[in-house]
């Protein structure tokens, strides 16, 4: 992919993982606010969070979230019913991609994960 504007710091970090505990939306809060904080990126709001709460198919549920970065921001999907997630990180500022992945796998317990940076 060509970079159409090299003087942007841009990094982007997808992880997807499979994990052995049970995830709320405190928990979800949680984890964003965590990461953020453990990669040193600054937050300037809330994590954004919904909930199905049963509307679609029984595997779809879990949430979606998203918390805004003064470098751009960190989205977080969780299907609860099939111990999955899926996040990405996107900023315009440099962070430890091993350590955000070192803070998924314990945070969620993940029994398997995967990363690619893009």
């Amino acid at each position: 992919m060509k970079d159409l504007d090299p003087s942007i710091t841009r990094q982007r970090l997808l992880i997807e993982a499979t994990y052995d505990r049970e995830i709320t939306e405190s928990d979800v809060r949680d984890c964003l606010n965590g990461l953020a904080g453990s990669l040193e990126l600054r937050t300037y709001g809330e994590p954004i969070i919904h909930s199905p709460s049963g509307q679609g198919s029984p595997e779809n549920q879990g949430f979606d979230a998203f918390v805004p970065l003064i470098d751009s921001g960190i989205s977080l999907y969780i299907w609860t019913n099939k111990k999955f997630m899926s996040s990405v990180l996107y900023t315009c500022k440099s962070f430890d991609s091993l350590r955000a992945v070192e803070f998924i796998e314990s945070f969620f317990n993940a029994t398997e994960i995967e990363y690619q940076e893009f």
